[in-house]
């Protein structure tokens, strides 16, 4: 059980406090509700960009990661289709230090060409070593355009296109900033050796003197339902085959999210898995075999994908893999095989809340869930899903006229 306490600044910033006594250290998780998804198709990949903006110095500290140094500390960020992720880990003693850090890099970035013009270069060198430049770079690519037709999920968080970062100017920029770099469009998680008094006085101190702006949210579409099947291959220079089955699945908040999500564990987790066991092991198909979610805020995608073995032709493992969806809506799985996904599920939660940094992260993603107890919750959930939900599950989903089809293949 994580305890934890809340509360909220007047300019709506929104604070949980774990106190963790076992360590000197304490996280600082600060969550920003704008994520690749807030974007506009004209003018994307800019919460990405903000990842590495965030870092360029602010009004009353020229370089962020010096003053992180200066106090031992250690800090990144990530990015993905729904929300921005800054943390800090340091000694307990700095924490007010790190509180400023944040505030002032909140309401007074340095956003100027210079830092425009280095971080827009880190960015497109990125783009080029991770999506151009390596086998299977633009996988996600495809599988995104191929899986969402209105929604902006069909864009990767680099961005549709790398010409909207080489294009983005200062206007652009600054407006951005301005809207979603907001105290009432974030989410404040704290964990390690700190009181919850200590820690609210500090971020009153630091946080109280930035005022209320309502963000405003452009609305999207949310993707249609998916009526037929959806079909492309493409071809790059890789060692091997590739086919990606791409069904669509619950929202992140949905009933049905836990059943999925324990459905691709039954599936492919482990060496003891339903198709690890009978198509990478028996038949010798496939090299990699693997059922995984996306686990997006809205409706997402539930992707079985697999790396052919040298001479097995593309139908006939694709029919494989159908054979295996199809067993599993027919025969419903044994208790043993579900206890088992329920011991593996619930020994990650368990390592994944041990550390002061990912019980911050945990607690501020679960926030943005609007329900902070489902770091506490899930595990009940998670053991509740029988055998008859997961059948039923896998029959609702696995539908051979609604899901997409991606062949990704060796250049001939």
């Amino acid at each position: 059980m994580i305890q934890f306490e809340t509360f909220t600044l007047d300019n709506a910033l929104r604070v949980i406090v774990n106190q963790d006594n076992k360590t000197p250290l304490v996280a600082v998780n600060l969550l920003y509700n704008v994520g690749a998804k807030n974007e506009q198709p004209s003018a994307t990949g800019f919460a990405h960009l903000f990842e590495h903006l965030m870092f360029s110095g602010s009004k009353n500290f020229s370089s962020y990661d010096d003053a992180a140094q200066m106090m031992g500390a250690e800090s990144n960020a990530f990015t993905n289709n729904d929300f921005t992720n800054y943390y800090i880990t340091l000694p307990s003693e700095f924490l007010g230090h790190a509180l400023d850090l944040e505030a002032d890099r909140m309401q007074s970035l340095n956003i100027n060409q210079k830092s425009l013009d280095v971080q827009r270069k880190v960015v497109i060198e990125e783009f080029k070593q991770r999506y151009i430049n390596q086998p299977y770079g633009d996988l996600w690519k495809e599988i995104r355009e191929l899986a969402y037709q209105t929604h902006p999920y069909r864009w990767q968080t680099i961005g549709m296109d790398i010409s909207h970062i080489e294009n983005a100017d200062l206007e652009q920029v600054r407006t951005f900033y301005d809207n979603y770099y907001q105290a009432s469009n974030a989410i404040l998680a704290l964990s390690g050796n700190v009181t919850f008094e200590k820690a609210k006085a500090e971020v009153e101190r630091a946080f109280g003197m930035i005022g209320f702006k309502q963000v405003v949210f452009t609305p999207y579409e949310q993707e249609a339902e998916q009526t037929e099947i959806r079909q492309k291959t493409v071809y790059r220079d890789v060692p091997s085959n590739v086919i990606c089955l791409i069904f669509p699945m619950s929202d992140r908040r949905g009933k049905a999210y836990y059943a999925q999500d324990l459905l691709s564990d039954v599936l492919s987790n482990g060496k003891s898995s339903r198709m690890y066991t009978k198509l990478v092991v028996e038949q010798k198909m496939f090299t990699e075999i693997n059922a995984f979610i996306s686990g997006d805020d809205d409706a997402g995608v539930f992707i079985v994908m697999g790396k052919y073995c040298d001479g097995v032709s593309i139908q006939e493992g694709e029919d494989a893999i159908w054979q295996e969806l199809k067993s599993i809506c027919k025969d419903p799985i044994t208790e043993q095989e579900l206890q088992k996904m329920k011991n593996k599920n619930e020994a990650s939660a368990t390592f994944s809340n041990m550390k002061i940094l990912d019980k911050a992260m945990n607690l501020a993603y679960f926030a943005h869930l609007d329900n902070t107890n489902l770091i506490n919750e899930e595990r009940k959930i998670y053991n509740d899903v029988t055998i008859a939900t997961l059948q039923q599950t896998a029959t609702q989903m696995f539908l051979e006229n609604k899901y997409s089809k991606l062949y990704y293949l060796k250049n001939k």
